[in-house]
């Protein structure tokens, strides 16, 4: 297959899969699928409800084209498989997402076709788990009837900056040839440029570790938080002064979640202890991120009971919901740590987050934001994400919220030292 021969399809248009489809659809021919019909049909109408893409953009997008009907793919020959590779309760890899994606590729794949997997897996997993998805629905043999590759997504919600064509990306593929072929393909949108990875399973190496290393650096300044409370020293002062240094990383505290710092260093390790290996420090850090809405709340606790503000029934505002600043994503959002244990202690719980639906959220964690908040209401006040809302609001208007002695625990660092009764 040469390039110009390449018929495109994106399986799977999310956060990841809708910005690719753009960026191709501007290109060449495309077909947008999704099983969700409601998505298309907004899509259809200009509209994304991740606010990755504008409508203007996706108008620009003018030879892409969207659908929910399995058929209109077989008159394509090469799918980006874009689907959502989560956690189950037991932080165990949930391929349902991935397999569901094969089963559909697998039952219009023909042969010379070539299936791109983006999900974030484990090592192996595309070839050991998707590779026989695709051969029992096709009836065909890997890489003798079809092909495979994988390029692992690095987007970043939210971010303007660091657009999927400004970000570098690595490809792969199951024949030196069509490593060659998909590399070409991605080149045609990514101005940043690519790097051809020897393996699959070197690819799909490289995507968890890029995470997982993510995770321990936040780990451990988690820790280092942990402790400078604990000696009444102000955190932040002390990273800012590390900082100075020009090789100091610069990691901030705080809750872990998102679709890829919570998520990915799991991938890993489930594959490392099937194959016998118990990863010590990877786990570490997790635990550690995990637990970080405990402490916040046993924080919180703590400092209320010192000002005799009574916890039983105490009305607490918790601003933000979703996972990272600025924008709409809930995945993985860890701010829910914090909600249960409060209601644990039988506080009365008020969410406030501009960025979010009532129905997504409802729907991901039965939850129901406020649609407003009122001053003089709160016993205690978290700042858990940084929306430039929150940022705009000022020092003044944030504590307006509270009663004359409530808590506020500033985690974000939005507030001067002093506006905060806790920082993390």
């Amino acid at each position: 297959m040469k390039l110009s021969d390449v018929k495109l399809s994106i399986v799977g248009l999310g956060y990841v899969g809708l910005p690719l489809a753009v960026e191709f659809g501007k290109k060449r021919p495309v077909i947008g699928f999704d099983i969700n019909e409601r998505r298309i049909a907004e899509l259809r109408l200009g509209n994304d409800f991740t606010l990755e893409n504008t409508r203007e953009e996706l108008a620009a997008a003018e030879r892409l084209t969207f659908t929910t009907d399995i058929d209109e793919l077989r008159v394509c020959n090469c799918y980006i498989v874009t689907v959502p590779t989560p956690i189950d309760e037991y932080k165990r890899p949930d391929l349902t997402p991935l397999m569901k994606a094969s089963e559909t590729v697998g039952k219009v794949l023909k042969k010379g076709d070539i299936v791109i997997y983006e999900s974030t897996v484990y090592p192996g997993c595309t070839e050991e788990d998707c590779v026989p998805v695709l051969e029992n629905h096709s009836g065909l043999k890997f890489n003798v009837d079809f092909f495979c590759g994988y390029s692992p997504e690095r987007i970043n919600p939210g971010d303007r900056e660091h657009s999927v064509t400004n970000i570098r990306k690595v490809t792969s593929g199951s024949k030196p040839e069509i490593a060659e072929l998909i590399d070409a393909l991605y080149s045609q949108i990514i101005v940043a440029g690519t790097h051809r990875a020897e393996s699959i399973k070197v690819a799909e190496a490289a995507k968890v570790i890029e995470n997982t290393q993510r995770d321990l650096n936040i780990a451990l300044i988690n820790e280092l938080a942990l402790i400078f409370n604990r000696m009444g020293i102000d955190t932040e002062a002390v990273l800012k002064a590390a900082g100075s240094k020009w090789n100091f990383l610069p990691f901030r505290p705080g809750l872990v979640g998102g679709h890829c710092i919570g998520v990915d260093p799991y991938y890993l390790t489930h594959k490392a202890q099937a194959i016998g290996y118990h990863p010590e420090i990877i786990l570490a850090g997790r635990r550690l991120n995990d637990s970080m809405g405990t402490y916040v709340v046993a924080q919180l606790v703590k400092a209320m009971t010192k000002k005799r503000i009574q916890v039983e029934g105490a009305k607490v505002l918790v601003m933000g919901l979703t996972f990272k600043e600025n924008c709409p994503d809930l995945r993985n959002t860890r701010v829910v740590d914090i909600v249960a244990e409060l209601k644990d202690y039988n506080c009365e719980v008020d969410v406030y987050d501009p960025w979010v639906t009532v129905e997504d959220a409802q729907h991901e964690y039965a939850i129901t934001p406020v649609a407003e908040v009122r001053p003089g209401q709160y016993d205690a006040i978290i700042l858990t994400v940084a929306h430039n809302q929150f940022k705009s609001m000022g020092a003044d208007n944030i504590r307006a919220l509270g009663k004359q002695h409530a808590v506020i625990y500033d985690l974000k660092y939005i507030l001067p030292a002093q506006a905060s009764d806790l920082r993390l």
